[in-house]
């Protein structure tokens, strides 16, 4: 062989590694895991559609994708907020978006940026020194909650009506912890839900909250509605929109522990009915007890412990509907229930930390999207 033919050899073989190494993407799963940039911890996503999703994480880290996770961009973070933890994000489009940081007191903030994180504005700060902020949740582009750990014996929440820009307080003697040693979970930022994927913004998503708690008082489902009369044409009295009505009742998960409880709630809900209800968690502690982990409901009122649990702690949980199952996931590995979380099938084994499908994170910049085409029945 000449030495032209060797080196041809040589660089024929490389190109044939490297374009295997563009093609073959590291796996977990059926998660393909992408490339952030960061190595910090993410603990908030959301997906925006049409291929736009934001994520957020420790150290002031945000970061947005406009091409379905191709190319993850980082944003400068708001000024003063690079040690914040932002453990939630909420994002309508590429331009639009708010972020949550968790933090005991003034550690706890809002910002929303509308030019795509070119400029952020601090719209809401934690008043509360005793307060920690938990968890987001929004329907439609305008009305939004924002649950808190309880200040003086009651649970702090808060409504939006203009997307974030401004907030005020929601009033219920049902908030009260009463005794209880109970709090909530800023894991995820998905221990709070509004009235379900299937939402009428304007009706049922500004009347219907639920949230779930844990802690050594045991685990709980907060339920709120409004006590604003509606005939479905009329819109509410403006002065009764912050005045709420809350039941409080206990769910068959894992209790008796600050670190275990109920950690992500999800509700389907239309024509102004619970159609199926999910609540996963367990002991963060305890990453691998698969005891506790999951509760079911189909109308929201009667839950029932999971028949074959997720295969660990879980931190987040959502629906899919072109799959038709439940996905949960959380620091060991990520779960899939195809009979409304009565049963569950382990998917992975990998780190998660939040979840807004087709995405999860988790730490040291860990993205991954899952491949739903291979989850379908």
């Amino acid at each position: 062989m000449s030495r032209w033919a060797g080196w041809i050899t040589i660089l024929a073989v490389l190109v044939s590694a490297c374009v295997w190494g563009q093609e073959t993407s590291q796996k977990s799963g059926p998660w393909t895991l992408e490339k952030s940039g960061t190595t910090a911890s993410l603990r908030g996503i959301h997906a925006a559609g049409d291929g736009i999703a934001w994520a957020s994480g420790n150290n002031g880290t945000i970061l947005r994708t406009e091409d379905g996770g191709y190319e993850w961009q980082s944003c400068s973070p708001p000024a003063g907020a690079d040690k914040l933890d932002f453990r939630g994000i909420w994002a309508w489009d590429a331009n639009t978006a708010i972020v949550m940081a968790s933090g005991p007191g003034d550690r706890s903030r809002m910002y929303r940026t509308s030019d795509g994180c070119a400029h952020w504005t601090l719209v809401a700060t934690n008043p509360d020194k005793g307060g920690f902020w938990d968890a987001m949740v929004f329907a439609g582009r305008d009305i939004g909650y924002l649950l808190g750990d309880p200040v003086d014996g009651a649970f702090v929440l808060m409504r939006t009506a203009d997307g974030g820009r401004t907030w005020s307080k929601i009033v219920s003697p049902g908030l009260s912890t009463g005794s209880l040693g109970i709090a909530s979970f800023a894991a995820s930022n998905s221990a709070l839900s509004d009235a379900g994927p299937m939402v009428n913004a304007l009706l049922a998503g500004d009347g219907r909250l639920w949230f779930g708690t844990g802690g050594q008082g045991g685990t709980f489902l907060y339920e709120g509605e409004s006590n604003c009369e509606r005939d479905g044409n009329t819109p509410p009295d403006p002065a009764c929109l912050n005045t709420w009505t809350f039941r409080r009742k206990p769910l068959p998960m894992a209790a008796g522990a600050a670190s275990s409880g109920a950690f992500s709630l999800r509700v389907l809900w239309w024509d102004e009915t619970v159609k199926a209800a999910v609540a996963v968690g367990g002991d963060f502690t305890k990453p691998d007890e698969t005891s506790g982990t999951a509760a079911w409901s189909v109308d929201g009122t009667v839950w029932t412990a999971t028949e074959k649990p997720p295969h660990g702690y879980r931190c987040a949980v959502t629906w899919d509907a072109d799959v038709n199952a439940w996905i949960a996931v959380g620091t060991n590995g990520s779960d899939i229930s195809w009979n409304g979380g009565r049963t569950w099938k382990p998917l992975d084994d990998a780190n998660w930390n939040a979840l807004s499908l087709p995405w999860a994170v988790g730490p040291n910049g860990q993205i991954g999207k899952i491949n739903l085409d291979l989850l379908k029945k």
